[in-house]
């Protein structure tokens, strides 16, 4: 039996014309997880929290503050701390599930080959796309709330100084790049790291890929601080710089 790696998810089966790959599918039941663990563990809140609700209660607060060191306290730091927090708890989540013993030997056949039921959602680039769209469409949202929607065009289309309209293409290119740097640096670490994994298990399994997947499990928990924190300090300098643009004008 040969070593199989895609680049593209593998499709399970399909809902009319609609494909369901085993990225989504794993996707779909830790949303569903997430989504149901956050409503038990809201209702089950306590005035005197016990063990588990205090030790939530401290990473929380703990990366509440983190967010408010970066981005500064108030209104912004309530306000992004739940995108945030939430990225990095999701991309964490999925990160780690992917090293649960065993999900490699579970497989359905589709009709065509067989294919394995399970597989890191973030290896998906199409999921990593739309979480990265989320935050540069964030970022364009809280620039254009600052700094007006006038201001922030004229950034980008300044057709009144040569060197202002090259320089703010550069600012729209570096907008751009930043789906790009984003996307792609989760994306390639996660799906290299699995095939790294898969590679080592197939040359020589038992002790020999241990090292690898330590490598790997680290690798997992960095880029899901990596992502949340570059979501954080990207919006921050949207708005720091706007801010310092409206102070000018007012002036």
């Amino acid at each position: 039996m040969g070593l199989n790696i895609s680049l593209a998810p593998e499709v399970l089966f399909y809902i009319g014309s609609w494909p369901i790959t085993n990225t989504f599918f794993w996707f779909f039941w830790v949303w569903l997880a997430l989504l149901i663990g956050s409503f038990i563990l809201r209702k089950n809140l306590k005035l005197v929290p016990g063990k588990v609700q205090n030790l939530i209660e401290m990473l929380i607060s703990a990366a509440y503050d983190f967010t408010e060191s970066i981005i500064g306290q108030g209104k912004k730091a309530k306000r992004i701390f739940p995108l945030v927090a939430t990225q990095f708890f999701f991309v964490l989540t999925c990160n780690l599930l992917a090293y649960i013993p065993g999900q490699a030997a579970v497989t359905l056949n589709n009709g065509e080959k067989m294919v394995p039921l399970f597989r890191s959602i973030v290896s998906d680039y199409g999921l990593v796309f739309m979480m990265t769209m989320i935050t540069v469409i964030t970022i364009q949202v809280v620039a254009i709330i600052v700094s007006g929607p006038f201001s922030y065009l004229k950034k980008f289309l300044n057709f009144a100084n040569p060197l202002k309209f090259f320089l703010g293409l550069m600012d729209l290119i570096g907008e751009i790049a930043k789906i790009v740097s984003l996307s792609f640096r989760l994306f390639g670490n996660i799906f290299a790291g699995e095939v790294l994994g898969a590679v080592m298990l197939f040359l020589a399994p038992f002790f020999v890929p241990l090292p690898f997947l330590f490598l790997g499990l680290l690798t997992a928990v960095v880029q899901a601080f990596v992502f949340a924190v570059l979501t954080l300090v990207f919006i921050s300098m949207a708005s720091e710089i706007d801010e310092g643009a409206e102070s000018k004008a007012g002036a």
